[in-house]
C-alpha cells in the first residue's frame, strides 16, 4: 500500500527504512491489540487461537517494537509525522487498557471505525508525502480521501461482524448505533464517495488503467457486502477483505 502511493503519486520507490518501519510498526500494533482483546462471545478459529496464544502476541509485540525503534533511528528527522501515526494507532487499542482514562474512550461514538481507517489511510497514503517533504496539493488530498473511503467501507463490515462483542465491552461505533437500514446506507454512501474520488483522480492526469486498478477492490467489496454480512468466515474477513486493501497495489505491481 505504501509502495502504491510512491509509484502512483511520487513516481519513485519507498526507502527500505520506511518500509521496515511500517512493517514492524504493523506487527507491533497488531499484536498489542490482540494481546489486549478478551475472548469473543462469537466463536472464531482465529479469535480462539489468539486467546489461547497470548504469549505469542506478547512476544511478537516486543519484536515489532524493537524493529520499529531500530528503523525509526534512520528516519527520526520525521519524528513528528511518525509520532502522529503512532498516536492515532494507539487510540484504536487504548480502550482495551484496564485504566479508567483509556476505558473512557469507549464512549466516543464512531471512534473505533474512524480510528482504524484513519490509521491505515495516514500510514499508507499520507505519511509518504511527509517523509519525502512534499508540499501538499489537492491531488494528494484527493488520493488520501480515496484510500480512506475504501478502508472505511471494509471496516464497516468488520464492525458489523464484531458488533456483539463491541456492545458487550461497551465500545461504541456507528455500527452499534445504527439499525440495519442505517448500516446499509452508511456503506452505500462510503462506496459512492470512494468511486467518485477514484474518478476525480483522472483530472490529475492518471490513466484509465490506474483508475480501474484502484476501483477493482471497491467493486469486489460492494459485491461481497451482502454475503459478508451473513458469513463471518475467518478466511473471508482476514484473507479476502483484509487483502482488498492492498489489492490495487498488487495489481499495479503486476501490470507495471
Amino acid at each position: 500500500m505504501v509502495w502504491q502511493t510512491y509509484q502512483l503519486l511520487l513516481h519513485t520507490s519507498p526507502s527500505g527504512n520506511l518500509m521496515g518501519f511500517v512493517f514492524f510498526a504493523t506487527v507491533c500494533s497488531y499484536n498489542f491489540h490482540w494481546f489486549l482483546t478478551p475472548f469473543s462471545i462469537s466463536y472464531s478459529q482465529r479469535l480462539a487461537w489468539a486467546h489461547q496464544h497470548k504469549g505469542w502476541h506478547l512476544f511478537l509485540y516486543f519484536v515489532g517494537l524493537i524493529g520499529t525503534l531500530v528503523f525509526f533511528l534512520f528516519i527520526r528527522e520525521h519524528w513528528l509525522a511518525l509520532g502522529f501515526g503512532a498516536f492515532i494507532t494507539f487510540l484504536y487499542s487504548a480502550p482495551k487498557l484496564p485504566l479508567p482514562a483509556f476505558r473512557s474512550l469507549k464512549e466516543i461514538a464512531v471512534g473505533k471505525t474512524i480510528f482504524l481507517s484513519v490509521v491505515w489511510a495516514y500510514v499508507t497514503a499520507a505519511l509518504p508525502f511527509f517523509i519525502e517533504n512534499q508540499p501538499w496539493k489537492f491531488e494528494y488530498i484527493q488520493y488520501v480521501l480515496n484510500r480512506f473511503m475504501l478502508i472505511y467501507s471494509i471496516c464497516i463490515l468488520f464492525d458489523y461482524r464484531d458488533r456483539g462483542d463491541d456492545k458487550k465491552e461497551g465500545i461504541r461505533s456507528m455500527i452499534t448505533y445504527l439499525d440495519e437500514k442505517g448500516i446499509n446506507l452508511l456503506f452505500g454512501i462510503s462506496m459512492l464517495l470512494f468511486f467518485i474520488s477514484t474518478w476525480c483522480l483522472k483530472f490529475y492526469g492518471h490513466s484509465y488503467r490506474d483508475l480501474v486498478l484502484l476501483a477493482i477492490p471497491g467493486i469486489i467489496t460492494a459485491i461481497l457486502y451482502p454475503y459478508a454480512k451473513k458469513n463471518f468466515s475467518d478466511y473471508l474477513y482476514y484473507f479476502v477483505l483484509d487483502g482488498l486493501m492492498m489489492l490495487s497495489g498488487l495489481l499495479m505491481l503486476i501490470f507495471n
